[in-house]
């Protein structure tokens, strides 16, 4: 190594390691240059926003009606947006051109927090970050299966019940994902993140014009005003379970905060700041997300009404034309496996991070091969490929699609989506306690609070109800 380059230190690796010691130039860090731009940042936060939960918004819509469904889901992008605004300042410690860089969501918190709150956290983080690695499983397969039920449908009729079993498909999904778990960071997945957004406007669109086709074919809208009615088969303590389970939904169709600044990590030095990038791309992000969220959603209740499914391309609301939806449910998987990409590489590199500290010589962990985009270690290969069986044989056990959804959107909303950005940015900005500002960004913390307790209640409420009927390695 040159004797004026910096040595990069195990234990500042990042999700960028890897090509460090390769690169020509290097940032104010010392790490490899990095090259993200508006547009990749965009596209990484549209893989990890328009996701599956976009197919359970017809759902969610028809659980709370056409005035609160649609202002529930205004209110979340709002509350999203504003959020990541905050977080995007906490990136950088001190000045948000040249101050220290955060590479991770645990290293701004502890950065501007400290103490408990960063092992809280971890917890929070890590634990949603699995959650969505095991519920992207679980609607891989859905989809795939469901390509195989429409060509049954299409040549045996809406009669036969043309089941399968959907662990092979899982099992199939787990075996992509360990191929792809070997490109070693963010930074090398852009091109696989690109794929991805553009199937997730692929199978909206698709969602959304079988939507406006069915509702033209109704001869109106259906609904109505309340949502989902109080009478046969809907009891009122369901009906205030499902609705909170709505909220949980929504929330978890926005959700991205928990990778926000692992994203920013990825975008080139100033100017402009990465702050400042970070909160354009976001700003793109969400109102796109929420323009298709509302279309996808509300055509999808316009269509069926009370009887939405809980998976708009995968409940056989629609049956015609097959072929259609095969492309809109392969544009799903495509989708998934970059998604999943996306939400799993900070696990990957905070695991990797704490072996090289603690094992700094080891060739074990150290030693790669590189082939392409893929950088070939027998430690990355171990553990990463662990981790992939580990998602699948949980998702194998738990295959509730809906539900799933439901809690992790329910679960993670509060802590990473609200109260860290909050926490941090007044830290950061020294906002005085009791100034009307202080006394709003509290405000707004309380109020997810409380909004987010109550989503987990009814997910957890439909859970426990799937769990009654359910035998595990049955689906």
């Amino acid at each position: 190594m040159a004797s004026g380059q910096k040595v990069v230190k195990p234990m500042e690796v990042s999700v960028e390691a890897g090509n460090a010691g390769e690169a020509a130039w290097l940032d104010d860090d010392g790490r490899a240059r990095r090259t993200g731009t508006f547009w990749t940042a965009s596209a990484h936060i549209i893989t990890a926003v328009i996701g599956s939960g976009v197919l359970s918004l017809a759902w969610a819509i028809a659980q709370l009606g056409w005035v609160a469904g649609p202002a529930v889901m205004l209110l979340f992008a709002f509350v999203i947006y504003y959020t990541s605004t905050l977080l995007a300042e906490c990136y950088r410690t001190g000045d948000p051109a040249t101050g220290k860089r955060n590479y991770t969501y645990m290293d701004a918190v502890r950065a501007n927090l400290g103490g408990a709150k960063v092992t809280f956290c971890g917890v929070i983080q890590y634990a949603n970050l699995v959650g969505v690695a095991i519920g992207y499983t679980i609607a891989s397969s859905i989809s795939m299966r469901a390509i195989r039920r429409a060509g049954c449908f299409h040549h045996n009729g809406h009669g036969d019940p043309c089941r399968s079993s959907s662990n092979p498909y899982m099992i199939l999904f787990g075996v992509v994902q360990i191929v792809f778990s070997q490109i070693p960071d963010f930074d090398q997945i852009w091109w696989l993140s690109i794929v991805a957004a553009v199937m997730s406007f692929t199978y909206s669109g698709i969602g959304l014009s079988l939507g406006i086709v069915q509702t033209i074919s109704n001869g109106g809208i259906q609904g109505s005003l309340t949502g989902i009615s109080i009478g046969v088969g809907v009891s009122s303590t369901q009906k205030v379970w499902r609705s909170l389970q709505a909220f949980g939904d929504i929330a978890f169709a926005y959700s991205f905060s928990n990778i926000l600044i692992e994203i920013q990590d990825t975008i080139k030095a100033p100017p402009p700041s990465e702050a400042k990038v970070m909160k354009s791309a976001t700003r793109l992000s969400v109102a796109t997300t929420t323009v298709f969220y509302m279309l996808c959603g509300c055509m999808g209740y316009a269509a069926f009404g009370d009887a939405a499914p809980d998976n708009l391309l995968t409940g056989f609301g629609f049956y015609e034309p097959f072929w259609l939806l095969d492309v809109a449910n392969v544009a799903i998987v495509v989708h998934l496996v970059g998604a999943y990409q996306v939400f799993v590489q900070p696990i990957f590199a905070f695991v990797e991070r704490w072996a090289s500290r603690r094992w700094p010589d080891s060739a074990f962990i150290a030693k790669e091969l590189r082939v392409g985009p893929f950088a070939l270690s027998l430690f990355r290969l171990t553990w990463r490929s662990a981790f992939v069986c580990l998602t699948t044989v949980v998702a194998m056990l738990l295959p509730f699609f809906g539900n799933v959804v439901g809690l992790l959107g329910a679960v993670s909303f509060w802590p990473l989506t609200v109260y860290f950005p909050v926490e941090m940015y007044i830290a950061q900005r020294g906002v005085p306690r009791g100034s009307a500002r202080w006394i709003s960004l509290k405000t707004l913390s309380a109020c997810c609070l409380v909004v987010s307790i109550a989503a987990a209640a009814g997910s957890i409420a439909d859970v426990i109800d799937a769990l009654k009927v359910y035998r595990p390695f049955s689906g």
